[in-house]
């Protein structure tokens, strides 16, 4: 009979492991549990939001159940493969009902993650507390409404401020139902991540945006009256290793006499480091210089802002720039090119995913338009505009961070000249845009006060000599000094 029950008891329970999320990654850090043990989750919902070397993304689990165990904390990196979250998808089938079955289970994960003390009994109605005294944060999209069992989030008063508890203690009496939305506090990623590191618990944090949503200013707001208090909005747990496992999400840490600040390099940053260490001891780089008068391009920028078949797309310069660069990459193809080392081969690319460095709160990123050389004018604003406001708000995904063949990084927009690029790993070249500046110009015969910029393009001078690269530069250059070529070069 007990080797009978051991087999039905394993077999109740899946485990789901932390999979490749992108491109071959190997590690993930897990940002935040949506989930608690105790909560009931369906098939395709997000447990987890986790980040990769690339990007934050959420996870959905794959199967129906009730929560049995989290296997790491938030804030923990875990490595591909390992099993982050335990599942009951026979609830009822033991001799415990299914809440009494995920109070029972409850001690098990307390030492892993954080979670209510051991020993703690379950309420009669409110099953286990939320840990760490926060409760979870949806990011960006609304409440999900694929948990309506989440009752174990009812019953958070000893962590959170004394009006916060009141109010809920009235919820408690209207059904798991009703209190689930109001227990998951909108926001978007930058403005989570400024409120962990403040130390501000979302749920405290009263919302002044659209819908609910809370602002960075929200954050700043409840941080700033009181100061000193910023720690006990942390949770302060009985388990000792809640603060020690928290301590590796902490952006950055202040020593004691408060005149260092050691940020760990992770995620989005690791790869940034390494990348570039490996590009620029890997590919030898040389870098061209232009300067360019690029009144006429600007004088076309407005022109298009104020046509029809541009209405609704974001028309600026950049726009104009990357549509000379695919021009310029038309006429002259083998710039388009990888190095393959280990079979020693120059690999043409026949498309180009025009790639566009953009500067995020989790820190630069370059997605990629994906055959951005098929594009119509029209058709490329759009895809930029979209690329730009899906990297701010933290919603690029790896696969849009993949595949790309040459990249445009706009440093103008800081007010800088130009600088030197170094090439975004695997790709042939990266175009760096100056600051656009009125400046004195000889123009027909006379100096004139002219719109002018400064190009830079790096490339990989195992696979473009410097008479293509001056080709490349040049015709960007042409393009922009007469824009009228974007239709005889075409």
């Amino acid at each position: 009979m007990t080797t009978m029950t051991d087999t039905s008891n394993a077999a109740r329970f899946r485990e789901f492991k932390m999979p490749d999320v992108g491109e071959g990654l190997t590690e993930a850090e897990i940002l935040k549990w949506y989930v608690q043990p105790g909560d009931t989750v369906t098939d395709g919902q997000v447990v987890c939001e986790v980040e990769t070397a690339k990007a934050a993304v959420e996870l959905p689990i794959p199967f129906d159940g009730v929560v049995h165990e989290l296997r790491f904390p938030e804030g923990t990196t875990v490595d591909v493969g390992q099993v982050i979250i335990a599942v009951d998808v026979a609830p009822g089938s033991g001799d415990a009902a299914p809440a009494e079955a995920a109070a029972a289970a409850a001690p098990a994960p307390a030492a892993e993650v954080p979670a209510p003390a051991a020993g703690t009994p379950a309420p009669a109605e409110p099953e286990p507390e939320a840990p760490k005294g926060r409760q979870p944060v949806l990011v960006g999209y609304g409440v999900a409404e694929t948990s309506t069992k989440r009752r174990a989030r009812k019953g958070t008063a000893a962590s959170v401020p004394a009006a916060a508890a009141a109010i809920q203690g009235e919820m408690n009496g209207h059904g798991a139902a009703l209190a689930a939305p109001k227990d998951r506090p909108l926001a978007k990623p930058p403005v989570r991540k400024l409120a962990k590191d403040l130390g501000i618990d979302l749920a405290t944090v009263v919302p002044t945006g659209k819908d609910g949503i809370i602002t960075r200013e929200d954050v700043h707001a409840a941080a700033t009256p009181v100061p000193a208090q910023a720690p006990v909005s942390v949770p302060v747990q009985a388990p000792a290793p809640a603060p020690a496992a928290e301590a590796p999400a902490v952006a950055g840490t202040t020593v004691a006499d408060a005149r260092e600040t050691r940020i760990p390099v992770k995620g989005v940053r690791k790869a940034i480091a390494q990348a570039m260490v490996g590009s620029a001891f890997t590919a030898p780089h040389v870098t061209e210089f232009v300067t360019v008068d690029v009144t006429r391009t600007m004088k076309l920028v407005a022109e298009l802002k104020e046509d029809k078949d541009m209405a609704g797309v974001r028309v600026n310069p950049l726009l104009i720039i990357a549509k000379a660069l695919l021009v310029a990459i038309k006429r002259n193809p083998e710039i388009n090119a990888a190095w393959d080392e280990p079979n020693q081969e120059i690999v043409q690319k026949h498309y180009v995913n025009l790639g566009i460095a953009a500067a995020t709160p989790r820190g630069l990123i370059v997605p990629n338009i994906k055959d951005a050389h098929d594009m119509t004018l029209p058709q490329l604003a759009a895809a930029l505009g979209e690329l730009v406001s899906t990297a701010r708000d933290g919603k690029t995904s790896p696969a849009a961070m993949a595949g790309g063949t040459v990249t445009i990084t706009n440093v103008g927009v800081f007010g800088v000249d130009t600088g030197t690029p170094i090439l975004n790993p695997g790709e042939s070249a990266i175009l760096a845009v100056g600051a656009i500046k009125l400046q004195p110009w000889v123009h027909k015969g006379k100096v004139k006060p002219r719109q002018v910029t400064t190009l830079a393009l790096s490339f990989d001078h195992r696979l473009v000599d410097g008479e293509l690269g001056s080709k490349v530069l040049a015709d960007v250059a042409a393009i922009l000094e007469q824009p009228k070529r974007l239709i005889t070069w075409a």
